[in-house]
């Protein structure tokens, strides 16, 4: 027999009995049920609700996607031939360019995050999804036919804003309908679609870059279409998040989206009960406003959420994930060479995810993200070290150093950073919450974008520029 049936025995309580007293009896229920539950129960019992929650966790793809090919095309010849400048035997990208085609994106996400939490919290967690891919679409179509500098840098920031969308309504989504015992699964599960994302675009570079052709770099760009059409076909037939319908009073709804998420065969009465409890609970709180994610219990909170996204930042991520295979051709790689250890990086990233599974329920969350801190930061230092080594077998040990950074990396932080954010943060700022760590990692790869290329690094040192002014020093580049 279904442990979902013990559920009804919390019905049956009188009808004198006070509300409030029947509500306690509810959430006290559903808490005692959630626990008990295992994971294995939980998917060969509630199938739809493990679809639904990978689905909003598949917006995650197209993130993934774009922040791995915006630094990988920067090693296809026709791309810096089209967007570049005749420089001693090739092209390069000029620098105030080359650090705005990086940031811009990342300053589109900025704004969408926030956009998205308030679509998600005054229409619904389907039609904020929905606004995301009608604005990532429109921003891949500017991607693909332009042919100016700024005309790609206007569309790579639309495109932004959607992404934006992406990265903050997946984890809100899938925190909000997933039982305990699955929630660090199903939100470590928007990590895997990153990843797989960064993985689809690295495959698609590999692909394509060898073309002469502008559809180097196209064809990767248009694939992102794919991930358009899927949640596209899919968002009709999808599950409002029962939360955002109680928030609003819609009782009806909310039963309906539990049962369609639980299966017909389970008694959700006791869950529909305990989620009414907890919802009155915050608007008894009044905590609605943006002032109130800073304030009270909820600045530990929000420091939490965005802190774990800022740590991935300064411990690497742009640079290993981000620019492995530029990286790979500086450390003085065979191009050809590249290509294969930037999908080696990813395809590793894949499977640290999934192994993050087996040990986020097991080891904890702390353990396991202070423990990645460490073994990066430690990675790290040898990458460094290696860089002043002058062997040619120290280029090939930082690419093995950089594939075994990203497997640990996704086994800790990438994929217990998403589990946090979606279990510290209070219900009734959840989708503020998550906006504020999209804007985390939005500021964070904005700087850690922003730089200059190697050429004129040497050149500033060697005219003895102080490093405050290499920021604002201008250099002429010979034709």
């Amino acid at each position: 027999m279904e442990k979902s049936v013990d559920q009804s025995n919390v019905e049956t309580t009188t009808p004198s009995a006070p509300v409030d007293l029947k509500g306690k009896s509810a959430v006290v229920s559903d808490n005692l049920y959630e626990h008990e539950q295992t994971v294995f129960q939980v998917i060969r019992s509630h199938p739809a609700l493990i679809w639904w929650a990978f689905f909003f966790s598949v917006s995650a793809i197209g993130w993934g996607f774009d922040a791995q090919v915006n630094g990988a095309v920067l090693s296809i010849p026709s791309f810096r031939r089209d967007f570049g400048e005749d420089f001693e035997d090739g092209f390069v990208i000029p620098a105030p360019w080359l650090s705005a085609f990086n940031s811009v994106s990342s300053i589109g996400q900025f704004f969408g995050g926030f956009l998205c939490s308030t679509v998600a919290d005054r229409i619904g967690r389907r039609w904020a999804l929905s606004v995301g891919v009608l604005i990532t679409c429109g921003g891949i179509f500017g991607e693909l036919f332009s042919s100016a500098r700024a005309a790609f840098l206007i569309s790579k920031l639309i495109l932004g804003v959607g992404l934006g969308f992406y990265l903050t309504i997946g984890p809100l989504y899938s925190s909000e309908v997933s039982p305990v015992v699955l929630r660090g699964i199903t939100t470590a599960g928007v990590n895997l679609g990153i990843v797989i994302g960064q993985l689809l675009s690295n495959a698609a570079i590999k692909g394509f870059g060898g073309r002469d052709d502008r559809w180097a770099y196209r064809g990767p760009f248009a694939i992102q279409f794919f991930f358009v059409a899927f949640l596209a076909v899919g968002l009709p037939f999808s599950i409002e998040s029962p939360w955002y319908l109680v928030r609003h009073n819609k009782m009806d709804a909310a039963r309906n989206a539990l049962q369609r998420l639980y299966g017909r065969g389970t008694n959700i009465e006791t869950k529909l009960t305990a989620i009414q409890m907890t919802v009155a609970q915050d608007l008894a709180a009044k905590e609605s406003k943006w002032s109130d994610v800073v304030r009270g219990s909820n600045l530990l909170r929000t420091t939490i959420s965005c802190g774990v996204f800022a740590c991935q930042h300064l411990v690497g991520i742009i640079f290993v994930l981000g620019f492995s295979t530029y990286f790979f051709q500086l450390a003085g790689l065979p191009t050809e060479r590249t290509f294969d250890l930037g999908v080696g990086v990813t395809a590793c990233g894949v499977v640290g995810t999934v192994i993050s599974w087996t040990i986020v329920n097991r080891l904890g969350r702390r353990i396991i993200f202070n423990s990645g801190m460490a073994i990066l930061s430690i990675i790290n230092l040898l990458i460094g070290i290696l860089d002043v080594v002058p062997t040619n077998g120290a280029g090939w040990t930082q690419a093995a150093l950089t594939v075994i950074w990203a497997f640990f990396y996704q086994v800790s932080i990438g994929a217990v950073a998403f589990v946090l954010l979606g279990e510290t943060s209070s219900p009734s700022l959840r989708a503020k919450t998550t906006a504020m760590a999209t804007a985390t990692q939005s500021v964070f790869g904005i700087v850690m974008n922003i730089g200059r290329t190697f050429e004129e690094i040497d050149v500033m040192f060697e005219n003895r520029v102080p490093p405050r002014k290499m920021g604002d020093y201008e250099i002429e580049l010979e034709h």
